[in-house]
């Protein structure tokens, strides 16, 4: 990225602020960066830990198969999904609260009497697929804004605080070649002034 900039005073400045800048947020956006890296860890390490606690109780209840072809699968219904927002690192990230569930009605005395418990089994078996879909979408935004912060980091450390850097020093060559001359140029005048003087 070229830093446009022009040789003069105002623009040194302008550069010099636009450097200072940058410089006083880089430990800033380090910090966020490395803070979402840990939240993405953790995320990714709950929704693993949920998934294979989903394989798990399923294995559990493998050996209820034949029962599973009694129950009526409408009984359990996800009614809604409570959730709030935390903002972490500066990035708005969804709590999940909660996980309600719509129980229809059946009878005791004309089903089996282990559809109260199979009930359970369904709520439970749903309420931990639901939290590691969640906590994998976590992740997903968590990464998706480190990946952001991460660019933001390099573009600042390894494209714009070196081209400022590079531009100013420019600019103040430049100048300092600018007054060398000038100085020169009267050192030139003066001395051809003297001598002007000395012949006549």
């Amino acid at each position: 990225m070229a830093i446009k900039f022009q040789y003069n005073k105002t623009s040194l400045q302008d550069l010099n602020k636009q450097l200072k800048v940058r410089v006083k947020a880089l430990p800033t956006i380090k910090n966020k960066e490395s803070a979402l890296r840990m939240e993405v860890k953790k995320a990714k390490d709950t929704a693993l830990a949920l998934s294979q606690k989903l394989d798990d109780a399923i294995a559990g209840y493998q050996g209820m198969v034949r029962l599973w072809g009694e129950f009526d699968t409408n009984l359990v219904k996800v009614e809604d999904v409570e959730l709030t927002i935390r903002k972490i690192a500066g990035v708005r990230i969804p709590v999940l609260e909660e996980v309600k569930f719509a129980i229809g009605d059946f009878s005791l005395f004309n089903n089996p009497s282990w559809f109260a418990d199979g009930i359970g089994i369904v709520r439970e078996l749903a309420t931990i697929g639901i939290e590691s879909e969640f906590f994998n979408r976590k992740m997903a935004l968590l990464d998706h804004a480190r990946r952001k912060t991460t660019q933001k980091v390099n573009l600042y450390e390894k494209v714009q605080i070196p081209g400022y850097e590079e531009a100013i020093l420019k600019i103040k060559r430049f100048m300092e070649d600018e007054e060398n001359l000038s100085k020169s140029a009267q050192k030139i005048v003066k001395d051809r002034q003297q001598r002007m003087e000395e012949e006549a």
